[in-house]
């Protein structure tokens, strides 16, 4: 029976490749379906060997995260879950058929909304782009024109599964998954820096593994390049220019000081994105007034919001470096914030007036 079955499979893939000249590598031996029972699979030996975190907040957090990313994602056919593994490593993996595992370790590292967003938005393209099923698929039309399939085709497939897992992507498919990451995370709402920073800061690891986000770590400058790239592309606006150890946050002329001292775990380049990232999301609002612009203040720092959007956080470390209080110095941000506001503002007071004068032109 299995051998009538893998005879009619083969048959099938010989005639795509011969009427139609589909590689066998691109003819679909596996469908939705299939996938996800192979994907739920291997989600339940995962969950077995690691275990998940007992906090049902960052359960709920992460799947809140993922759900939002997952809603403006091309693939709406997939029952997509996001969990958190028991696991120190700072890692995640993409399973075939929408199953998304972050480890302890990687929210640890990367304790943010936006970081996470990052991260799940690029698992979430390689799902879309079905780069691990492809892989199997290959596997599989190698190991039938082998007339190597005549047991257990589930247990063949959760095998080749795991070995794709393993193995790794291509750097075609992890730049694929950033590019359509990107999109996604913008999209969904979170920072437009959020990919860049999670490359930059997986960058800064010691550990450098061989699977699931380390795969992609031989050309971290060049994929950080190309995010910088659909950054620009998309008109993100304001932008960041790093130079050494500073940070400048600028949109045409307008500047804020520049960001020269580390937050914790967090470089002047990355407290920029995020900072960047904040006044892009204001610059989206219908009814964005600076006035709402507040301080909040406690024991050695100063935090900036508009409503309940974080904007950034000052230290005393920063008003050392700017050589003034830190009152002055978050004072400062704000006229500066609202400088910009008002200068974006003007700018769309008066496109309407340019576009009339260009047309009479």
């Amino acid at each position: 029976m299995m051998f009538r079955r893998a005879a009619k499979l083969l048959f099938g893939i010989i005639v795509l490749y011969s009427i139609y000249s589909v590689p066998l590598a691109e003819a679909a031996l596996i469908g939705t379906k299939e996938e996800i029972s192979i994907g739920r699979s291997v989600a339940q030996e995962l969950e077995k060997k690691y275990g998940l975190v007992e906090d049902q907040a960052l359960q709920d957090r992460v799947a809140r995260i993922g759900a939002s990313i997952a809603a403006v994602a091309d693939r709406k056919d997939l029952p997509y879950s996001f969990r958190v593994l028991n696991a120190k490593e700072v890692n995640a993996l993409a399973i075939p058929g929408g199953f998304i595992y972050i480890f302890k370790g990687l929210v640890d590292y990367m304790p943010s909304d936006d970081e996470l967003a990052g991260v799940i938005s690029h698992e979430i393209g390689h799902i879309v782009k079905r780069h691990s099923v492809k892989q199997m698929e290959k596997s599989l039309a190698v190991s039938l024109l082998f007339g190597a399939v005549f047991g257990d085709r589930g247990v063949l497939l959760q095998n080749l599964a795991y070995n794709a897992i393993m193995a790794g992507y291509s750097r075609s498919d992890e730049r694929e998954a950033d590019q359509l990451g990107f999109y996604q995370s913008l999209r969904a709402g979170y920072n437009p820096y959020s990919m860049l920073l999670t490359l930059k800061k997986l960058d800064d690891l010691d550990q450098k593994g061989s699977y699931g986000i380390f795969s992609s770590h031989p050309e971290p400058e060049a994929r950080a390049n190309l995010v910088r790239e659909y950054i620009r592309k998309a008109n993100v606006r304001p932008q960041v220019t790093v130079t050494g150890t500073k940070a400048e946050i600028a949109d045409g002329d307008w500047k804020l000081p520049a960001f020269t001292v580390k937050d914790d775990t967090y470089k002047p380049e990355y407290r920029a994105y995020f900072a960047a990232g904040a006044l892009h999301r204001l610059s989206r609002l219908a009814d964005f007034q600076p006035d709402r612009l507040i301080v909040f203040e406690e024991e050695g720092k100063a935090t900036l919001y508009y409503d309940d959007i974080k904007i950034m956080t000052l230290h005393q470390a920063d008003a050392a470096a700017a050589g003034m209080s830190l009152a002055d110095l978050a004072e400062q941000y704000i006229r500066k914030i609202r400088e910009w506001s008002e200068a974006k503002r003007d700018k769309s007071n008066a496109a309407p007036g340019q576009a009339t004068a260009a047309q009479a032109d």
